[in-house]
């Protein structure tokens, strides 16, 4: 499992026009699914992304997690996350999940996020064409990797 985390003021995602979700202050976390992934993924980069500590103190250092500072999170699937740019210029999707597996896992993420974080969980529909906007703050943005532990 892959997830690009970003740290933003705001953001929001629509489908069709209509916003399907929104948080301010807080992380927009993309996430990607692959068939390896499990619930041992789900619960370590849940865990990961509630507690990593890369919003300012009170003296301006990164030392503070979304959980301390009562932010937000919007998640959003992307199964790009996985393309493979190996061979030609035609990215490969071989390594995302087919829908059938990936949307359990991400309901699954979903929930333990919200567990973790103690909060509702903003979110886009999966497998929609979605247009996100967000004010990336910093800009700060992390990429982890549930195989890699990175």
């Amino acid at each position: 499992m892959r997830v690009v985390i970003q740290r933003v003021n705001k953001a929001s995602v629509k489908v069709n026009g209509e916003i399907t979700g929104q948080i301010n202050k807080g992380l927009l976390v993309l996430m990607g699914v692959e068939d390896a992934d499990s619930d041992d993924d789900i619960n370590w980069l849940s865990n990961k992304i509630v507690n990593l500590r890369i919003f300012s103190d009170e003296i301006g250092v990164m030392n503070k997690s979304v959980k301390e500072i009562g932010g937000e999170i919007l998640l959003v699937s992307q199964f790009t996350l996985h393309a493979s740019t190996k061979k030609g210029n035609k990215p490969s999707y071989i390594k995302a999940s087919k829908s059938t597996f990936a949307i359990p896992m991400y309901e699954k993420m979903i929930g333990q996020l919200k567990v973790d974080l103690g909060k509702n969980i903003a979110t886009g529909i999966f497998g929609a064409d979605m247009q996100v906007e967000l004010v990336n703050d910093g800009p700060v943005t992390i990429i982890l990797d549930s195989k890699n532990k990175e």
